[in-house]
């Protein structure tokens, strides 16, 4: 077999390869079909329009679309805009590019499709009159087929990582230009796109354009056939934090005595991992808000800097390389280990933290006031079990009235509240990092004026955590243990938590504008698309 196939022209392995693909694709729809009657147990969301997920969509869908009537000849003439986000991530990163095309194209019509019913809970948001929100097609030639068919879009967008070999096909064989807005590709995504480069590079080669996040990004991308026009960098530093959410948050917050720190987006395994970090205090048999009247209140907390490595004696008033970062040990400990030097480093920052916090009076995980939120919404439950059942008091927003109720561990429990939590916390430690999963999106809580503690696992966004390390917007530990006692520590230090409130809002700052420019990119490739594209009332060429 590999002799024949090491014979054949590299277009015609590729159309084989596009053809089997097709064939599992095909075969594997039962099994789709089971695995969202199975995922709707817990979220109901997956039960909702299953028929979309296969390009068939209600008489009321088709009946309010753009092409199917033209009596309103101005809806007629208005460009009609595909954009895909994948998930939660992507439809918050989504929102803003929305904005913006909205602002440079007056009277843009969305189709807005996603995969995960957080996705599509969050995408109703965004909607306006005229526009229409589906479930992504499932990756067959027959799906994509008829979802090009009904919709007929002029340009598709897909937010980040979504290049699916059928659904790239069938746009350039449809002539609708399809584009990859803030992309990313890790070396983990690189490294399987390149075990199955017969499907990869021509799906990544067929995009109209690439715009990524950074420049790693952009190398990986192009070695894959990629289009890479541009590095627009991440669209999630545009974000304006809601002023609504923000007070909310602040009023919240308003009813602790005690500093907040949150474990945000957690992912499976990381609350386990928590509740060893703070064994100690459990193994006191004392619930936590009793714990604290042992220790010491924040305005006499010992400061910071006497516990993290290479930090500068303190002397009463932060000195000019004091004041510089709040994270002085992030030079000390590797942005992502590469040598046994780095993680030597690593390990004596974590004694020396480890070392320091023991000698306090009481432990600082006793002295602050713990808040969870869990990123996906069926495990909410789950989680609270879990937390009940080491002994801890929960309570959780859902059943929150006008404030927290006192308890041990607050649980956000709820959806798009994401900001409104980071303005309840002081100091957050970034779920997913924690577990070897990646990490989640810091760039959130950077813009809301919380400083975040990161895990060694941060291949998902590692720019970004490894330019925030370096502003003293964020601190990477070795683990949750260190993450949990440096978080504490902070949260507990007036002063620097100040500081750090302040380099945080400044990275998100110093960072923004790629949602303009990658707004300007669509509007520029709109321009040079043929009429027949940029009518909604046309057909696909």
């Amino acid at each position: 077999m590999e002799i024949v196939l090491a014979h054949m022209p590299p277009p015609v392995i590729a159309w084989l390869a596009l053809r089997l693909y097709g064939v599992l694709t095909w075969l594997a729809q039962p099994l789709l079909r089971r695995k969202l009657r199975l995922r709707a147990r817990a979220e109901p969301g997956y039960a909702q329009a299953v028929g979309e997920r296969f390009g068939r969509y209600a008489p009321e869908i088709v009946r309010q679309l753009p092409h199917a009537h033209h009596a309103d000849h101005a809806q007629a003439d208005a460009p009609w805009i595909w954009v895909h986000a994948v998930s939660l991530g992507e439809t918050r990163a989504a929102a803003i590019l929305i904005a913006a095309l909205r602002a440079r194209l007056p009277g843009m019509r969305l189709l807005l499709t996603h995969s995960t019913a957080t996705g599509r809970a969050e995408g109703t948001k965004l909607l306006q009159p005229g526009d229409v929100q589906v479930w992504q097609p499932w990756d067959t030639r027959a799906a994509v087929e008829r979802f090009l068919r009904t919709f007929r879009p002029a340009l598709g967008i897909l937010m980040e990582t979504e290049v699916w070999p059928n659904l790239v096909a069938g746009c350039k064989a449809q002539g609708v230009p399809l584009v990859l807005a803030n992309a990313r590709l890790n070396a983990k995504s690189w490294r399987s796109a390149r075990r199955v480069t017969a499907l990869a590079v021509p799906a990544y080669r067929s995009l109209t354009a690439v715009w990524a996040q950074t420049e790693d990004d952009a190398q990986r991308l192009r070695s894959l056939g990629a289009p890479v026009q541009a590095v627009f960098g991440n669209l999630k530093f545009d974000v304006r934090p809601d002023a609504a959410q923000r007070a909310l948050g602040q009023s919240w917050r308003a009813h602790s005595p005690r500093p907040v720190v949150m474990l945000a987006s957690s992912r499976e395994g990381e609350e386990a991992m928590w509740l060893q970090a703070i064994a100690q205090v459990l193994e006191r048999k004392t619930p936590l808000a009793a714990c604290r009247t042992l220790g010491v209140d924040s305005e006499n907390a010992p400061q910071r800097d006497q516990f993290l490595p290479d930090s500068p004696p303190h002397s009463g008033t932060m000195g000019q390389e004091d004041g510089k970062k709040w994270a002085a040990g992030a030079h000390s400990q590797p942005t992502i280990p590469k040598s046994d030097r780095l993680l030597a480093k690593a390990h004596q920052a974590q004694a020396a933290i480890t070392s320091e916090v023991t000698a306090m009076p009481s432990d600082p995980a006793a002295q602050v006031q713990w808040l969870i939120v869990p990123r996906h919404p069926q495990r909410f439950d789950e989680v609270a079990a879990l937390l009940e059942g080491a002994g801890l008091r929960v309570a959780r927003r859902s059943s929150w009235a006008e404030a927290p109720a006192p308890a041990d561990v607050w649980l956000g429990d709820s959806l798009g509240e994401m900001q409104a939590y980071y303005a309840l916390a002081d100091v957050a430690l970034l779920g997913g990092s924690f577990a070897p999963l990646g990490g989640q999106n810091l760039i959130e809580a950077a813009a809301c004026g919380c400083p975040v503690v990161l895990g060694p696992h941060t291949f998902n966004f590692a720019e970004a955590a490894q330019r925030a390390c370096e502003t003293g917007a964020a601190l990477r530990v070795a683990d949750l243990r260190q993450g949990v006692r440096a978080a504490c520590v902070l949260a507990l230090d007036g002063v620097r938590l100040a500081q750090a409130r302040a380099q945080a809002q400044a990275f998100a700052q110093t960072h923004r504008g790629a949602a303009e420019a990658t707004a300007q990119a669509v509007t520029a490739l709109l321009a040079c698309s043929t009429p027949a594209q940029r009518s909604v009332g046309s057909k696909v060429a």
